[in-house]
């Protein structure tokens, strides 16, 4: 209120400083040029330029209100484009996560064609194109993104080769992806996405190649880097072991793959594992019990055990031995137990073999175990119990066939 009372006494006095001036002397303008002349008294002239002022003033708004009410209504506005775009870019968005594929890939090529970054759009325009199975279309899209925006090549690359395995087509993936490997050899994610699709591939030897550069650059952690390394030395051993048909030569693979491994992954129970199922399903059942009983009594491993109650070494005797030596640091290990059962089967130690595999299936119902003991039990005249044996073992196996639906029955 007080400030009012300040703008009020100013104007009040401006406007008698004025009136005084006008009052004293009204000063004279003259204009003249060619056959034009204006005569008037000063304030006259100026109060007449503040009015062409104000004219000019309020016409110029009334065009820009004219302007702007237009930009409102015209549906081809800057303003309304925009608006658009917008909108385009939100339903595309929308729609793409929930799956709209049609609708996405409308929407997102609109957003994209509009847009001066367009690169995300044109990728998720391309993936809606790839679910619906247009194909081609979809390396348009992704062609039209290059075009656009040819210094983001290796995020489209990889967008491609994503798309390329989703449709099935690991070789223009691989292509993509090691081309992109060679312009960019230390990019994390193509490394990734490269690992990833050999492994799909079950291309393992390539795994294993890729390992060390994985490894150099720290593209996994620790954990997984080492779990991919474990199972792709073990493919590789099993693979080594199928390359030829005849044994001797498969056998001769299986040496040299197992003594690629390095002194620390020979020791892993993993890849002993696998190595030692492969000589025993090439026969190799010496060389395969004394692998696991080397391992075994480096450092025990429940799955080793397990397995070394399926093979037979030079002596039957010796080899059950090993085992109930083991059973005193591990009495409560089910696989231990059954591998006990097994080798007094194989010493012909029928009570001793029915006490085992009893003791096993107390620690855990499994079906190798139920198999084992309903066979001792058939032979020893138990019918009734080895019936029953076999029945929850065969349950036990895979639970899945009770829930697999069964082919209506043949009518005569």
């Amino acid at each position: 209120m007080r400030r009012l009372y300040v703008i009020v006494f100013f104007v009040i006095a401006a406007t008698a400083a004025l009136g005084l001036a006008i009052a004293e002397h009204s000063g004279y303008v003259l204009i003249a040029y060619k056959t034009f002349r204006y005569e008037s008294s000063l304030w006259a002239t100026l109060a007449l330029v503040a009015v062409l002022w104000l004219v000019i003033w309020g016409i110029k708004s009334l065009v820009e209100l004219v302007m702007a009410s237009s930009g409102v209504v015209n549906p081809w506005s800057r303003r309304n484009r925009s608006r658009r775009v917008q909108v385009a870019i939100e339903h595309g968005q929308l729609d793409l996560a929930e799956g709209r594929w049609a609708n996405a890939q409308r929407h997102l090529y609109r957003a994209a064609e509009a847009e001066r970054q367009p690169l995300l759009y044109y990728l998720g325009a391309a993936r809606a194109a790839n679910e619906l199975g247009n194909y081609e279309e979809s390396d348009n899209l992704l062609e039209r993104a290059l075009e656009r925006q040819p210094q983001a090549e290796l995020a489209i690359a990889l967008s491609h080769a994503q798309l390329q395995t989703d449709r099935g087509d690991t070789e223009g993936a691989l292509a993509t992806l090691q081309a992109m490997r060679e312009r960019h050899p230390h990019n994390a994610q193509t490394l990734r996405q490269l690992q990833r699709l050999l492994a799909q591939r079950g291309d393992w030897s390539a795994v294993i190649r890729l390992l060390p550069e994985l490894r150099k650059d720290k593209i996994l952690p620790a954990a997984e880097l080492a779990e991919l390394e474990r199972r792709a030395w073990g493919a590789n051993l099993s693979l080594a072991a199928q390359r030829e048909a005849d044994g001797t030569v498969g056998k001769q693979s299986l040496e040299r793959a197992w003594q690629q491994l390095t002194s620390a992954q020979r020791q892993e129970p993993q890849l002993v594992l696998a190595y030692a199922e492969q000589l025993r399903q090439l026969g190799a059942q010496v060389e395969a019990e004394e692998v696991l009983r080397t391992a075994l009594k480096r450092s025990y491993d429940s799955h080793l055990a397990r397995l070394y109650g399926l093979v037979r070494g030079n002596d039957p005797v010796r080899q059950l031995q090993a085992a109930e030596g083991w059973l005193k640091d591990h009495p409560a290990d089910p696989g231990l137990l059954l591998t006990l059962g097994r080798l007094c089967l194989q010493n012909s130690l029928w009570g001793k073999a029915r006490d085992y595999l009893e003791s096993s299936l107390r620690v855990q119902r499994n079906p190798e175990a139920c198999a084992e003991l309903a066979r001792l039990l058939a032979q020893m005249g138990d019918a009734e119990r080895s019936n029953q044996l076999f029945q929850e073992g065969l349950g036990l196996l895979d639970e899945r066939l009770l829930a697999a639906p069964l082919p209506a029955p043949v009518r005569a």
